[in-house]
């Protein structure tokens, strides 16, 4: 039986009982606690989505093997940790230059952390680099024309691209952990995150952080991984027969 939506948000707690209610005991239950780490904790080498992240390296690693070395990288939105996981730190034929706002702190001879924004890199000249990488990054720029711009500079800084992302249409929600979170209305996403926890967010209280933390994610379709990338072959990604992300390799 269908629920309506308005019925559905009136089953919800109270903002301010959220840590006392029956679903805050459910989300801080060790069980539950375990699972939601084991599917989905980044810095778990056995967690479900570091498997899928070690088998879409994989595929990286055979499409760049023909490159050669040394091979020259810029990571848009990389970590110090997810090459350290992927065993490319500390390489001597490598070298990984990592682009945030905010950068990490360098660690290993090979990495070099820079701050710079995703969607404009002046600071970095026409195909410098071999490969221009970006892992799970494109969907948190709030909007399509801020992926346009993204898209624009990846294909312009590096030689060769790969760019992933999660596809719209798998059923599971990857940031909010939530099936079929993005097919939900805006306003009944932002009465739940404001009561609930989903996945690693909320609960957010104020609707306008709440609204923003909705915003930030902009899932893509394979049409407009298309048009963000015209020239790149799409490599599907499947779990259980579905599409679970796309990759992009220009």
């Amino acid at each position: 039986m269908l629920i309506p939506v308005d019925q559905l948000v009136g089953q919800l707690p109270p903002r301010g009982a959220a840590r006392g209610t029956a679903w805050r005991r459910v989300q801080s239950a060790p069980l539950m606690k375990g699972l939601v780490k084991k599917l989905s904790d980044a810095d778990d080498p056995g967690s479900f989505s570091n498997r899928m992240r070690g088998r879409r390296f994989a595929l990286f690693e055979r499409l760049v093997a023909p490159l050669g070395r040394p091979l020259k990288i810029l990571d848009i939105g990389g970590t110090n940790a997810f090459w350290e996981m992927r065993r490319w730190a500390g390489l001597d034929d490598v070298s990984v230059t990592l682009v945030n706002l905010h950068p990490e702190p360098q660690r290993h001879a090979n990495i070099f952390p820079t701050a710079g924004d995703a969607t404009n890199l002046p600071q970095y000249a026409d195909g410098s680099f071999d490969v221009a990488f970006s892992n799970s990054v494109i969907e948190h720029l709030f909007t399509f024309e801020n992926q346009l711009k993204m898209a624009r500079e990846v294909r312009r800084v590096g030689r060769h691209y790969w760019v992933q992302t999660p596809n719209y249409w798998f059923p599971m929600e990857p940031h909010f952990q939530v099936p079929g979170w993005q097919w939900m209305p805006r306003w009944l996403r932002v009465q739940i995150l404001r009561r609930c926890a989903c996945g690693r967010r909320g609960p957010i209280p104020d609707p306008t952080a709440a609204r923003r933390s909705i915003e930030e994610v902009h899932l893509l379709t394979r049409r407009q991984m298309r048009r963000l990338f015209p020239d790149a072959q799409l490599y599907p990604e499947r779990f259980a027969g579905l599409v679970k992300s796309w990759i992009a390799w220009g």
